[in-house]
């Protein structure tokens, strides 16, 4: 695909493009692990016959890892930096995955869960370093398409986690015996994967970029993050991002069976094809539609967009919810990255450690599905639905006011 060098060049002129690519192969790796989440939700549902609530322990434990590890990541980032804390990410998330092998012996929930849990402490400092490396590493004129390219290839591990997840995990489930054992295979695989890539980074040298700097200040704190009201704001809209696409990608499989009747299998091939396959899309042209629209309208039209989706999808009119369900995909692919360099606008030496607390507010993920798996239990399916609504709304307000950078507020 062609990119224009300006947004692979810092201003100096020199070329970011091999560190660029490097990076940008975590997004597909970290893509492709939350898309297999989409499809161990329905899995543990059926095999271990708990409610939709209870199987949000899934998300609770990723992404309430991601809570825990963000500001240790960002420690580690700040004191040894980015490669490091990638290499570092990428031997946490393959253990992780390692462990899902003893896990299918030992047959019971805690021990997925601790797994998953290791994986996120892995995946945190993958996207504590991998999204400020990539808004930094050019002009600041262009982070923001610059990140939604890189993003686009997330949005191509989504597509084939859930495909994986959906042959290897549902296609191949034994008919008796280990129930659990088809879930080992496509965790062990990716773990060697991420394994050679760890290597690979280890032996290739990567500039330390240095953030420019807006600000006359040595020595900050976290403290100094106070002073930037978009940023807080950030944290914010973050939450309630990741709380709606976590809690969509966890039922969208509960849905489509309970709407339109078909099987888990197909339902994760077409949350696969369709729906992930719309994310990719809009991750992958909103890095161009950027150059001509200014990324906070973006965010506004798209959230607006989305939140009105939701309706159609609590509505529950069958195929024209589900339809609903698969294009909301499209409108909330470039949310992350656009909250994500938004709130971290002019913060210059503080980046690093703004970075930590938003990957922190990937929390919202952790209590999204237990919520909306909660109200599915006691009413149905599509008033879980109701939950991402209020969320998308959330992040149209960061999008219409809550992006402006406001001046510097004085603390006591």
């Amino acid at each position: 695909m062609p990119v224009k060098p300006k947004l692979l060049k810092t201003i100096s002129g020199q070329n970011y493009l091999l560190p660029f690519i490097l990076v940008t192969s975590l997004f597909f790796l970290w893509g492709f692990a939350h898309g297999l989440l989409d499809v161990l939700n329905k899995h543990f549902q059926e095999i271990l016959h708990i409610s939709k609530a209870e199987s949000g322990m899934v998300q609770f434990s990723v992404y309430g890892g991601y809570f825990l590890a963000a500001l240790p990541a960002g420690y580690f980032m700040n004191r040894f930096g980015y490669k490091k804390g990638i290499v570092l990410g990428l031997l946490l998330y393959a253990f992780g995955a390692f462990l899902f092998y003893p896990a299918t012996s030992i047959q019971s929930f805690w021990p997925f869960l601790t797994a998953l849990l290791i994986i996120a402490f892995g995946l945190a400092f993958l996207e504590t370093a991998a999204n400020p490396y990539i808004s930094v590493l050019g002009p600041s004129e262009t982070a923001e398409p610059r990140l939604n390219l890189a993003q686009s290839f997330n949005g191509l591990g989504w597509i084939f986690g859930p495909l994986v997840g959906g042959l290897l995990i549902f296609g191949s489930q034994p008919a008796e015996g280990n129930q659990f054992s088809s879930m080992s295979l496509p965790y062990i695989g990716v773990g060697f994967v991420v394994l050679m890539v760890a290597l690979l980074f280890l032996r290739t040298p990567l500039p330390e970029i240095k953030e420019e700097t807006t600000l006359e200040v040595d020595g900050t704190t976290y403290k100094d993050l106070l002073k930037y009201r978009h940023f807080i704001l950030a944290i914010a809209a973050q939450f309630f991002y990741v709380a709606a696409q976590t809690g969509i990608n966890s039922f969208f499989i509960n849905y489509v069976t309970e709407s339109i009747k078909i099987s888990n299998t197909n339902a994760a091939l077409i949350l696969s094809f369709g729906g992930m396959g719309l994310f990719w899309a809009g991750r992958l042209s909103g890095s161009f539609i950027m150059r001509a629209f200014a990324p906070h309208r973006l965010l506004t039209a798209y959230s607006a967009v989305c939140s009105a989706l939701m309706i159609l999808v609590v509505a529950g009119l069958d195929w024209i919810s589900v339809a609903a369900l698969f294009i909301t995909y499209f409108f909330m692919s470039i949310m992350f990255p656009t909250i994500f360099v938004l709130g971290l606008k002019g913060l210059g030496p503080l980046t690093k450690k703004a970075s930590s607390f938003i990957v922190m507010a990937i929390v919202g993920g952790a209590l999204c599905p237990m919520l909306m798996g909660y109200i599915a239990d006691r009413s149905s399916m599509q008033w879980g639905f109701v939950v991402p609504l209020f969320c998308f709304l959330v992040v149209f307000y960061y999008g219409l006011i809550g992006h402006k950078e406001k001046p510097i507020l004085k603390l006591s």
